[in-house]
């Protein structure tokens, strides 16, 4: 059976693809991230483009390894928000948001040899109109300050939200295991 690699340190994703009873290694992939930002404007096209990159990178070294790459970016009219940082511009993601509705693209990229499989989750989700006070207890709470858009849904996050329109709810942690999971079984991993 192949060897399975993650190429990403994100613990959210590790704890996704630890659902699937399979086993795993995550590895970093080196990834210039904000060059790509900067070059490629379309959501759709910059989530997918990272998650091809990271893939490709680790799998260089892993070359007999089924590889996964992921990106995901949250976008407001067409407009990629990264990872804020600090927690002013976390606010300052958090009040562009409200009232809104915004897509999470969710990308993946799986390497197995000459064997491939792309693909992306789009989820809506419509942003309530939280006050001022409701946002600076929010990110006291969660400190979402390594999440695109300011939130962490799978926490605290989730009252921020009014809805969510989506095919797989995993998608907006980070990785779609629907889809992953038939794109695993396609490449001969015995996913349960």
């Amino acid at each position: 059976m192949a060897e399975l690699v993650l190429a990403s340190a994100s613990p959210y994703r590790r704890d996704l693809l630890s659902r699937l009873g399979v086993k795993f290694e995550c590895v970093a992939p080196e990834v210039d991230e904000e060059a790509e930002r900067k070059a490629t404007k379309d959501p759709i096209a910059l989530a997918r483009t990272l998650a091809r990159k990271k893939a490709e990178a680790v799998a260089r070294n892993h070359k007999k390894a089924i590889v996964i790459g992921c990106d995901q970016v949250i976008a407001l009219d067409d407009v990629a928000l990264g990872k804020p940082g600090t927690a002013a511009a976390a606010k300052e993601q958090l009040k562009k948001l409200s009232g809104k509705e915004h897509a999470v693209v969710t990308a993946c990229a799986l390497l197995h040899g000459k064997d491939e499989d792309e693909f992306v989750d789009v989820t809506m989700i419509r942003m309530r109109e939280p006050a001022a006070a409701e946002i600076d207890r929010y990110l006291a709470l969660d400190k979402p300050l390594d999440c695109a858009g300011g939130y962490k849904i799978e926490q605290a996050g989730i009252a921020l939200v009014d809805r969510i329109t989506g095919a797989d709810h995993t998608a907006i942690v980070g990785l779609p295991l629907l889809r992953l999971s038939v794109a695993l079984r396609k490449l001969g991993l015995s996913v349960p």
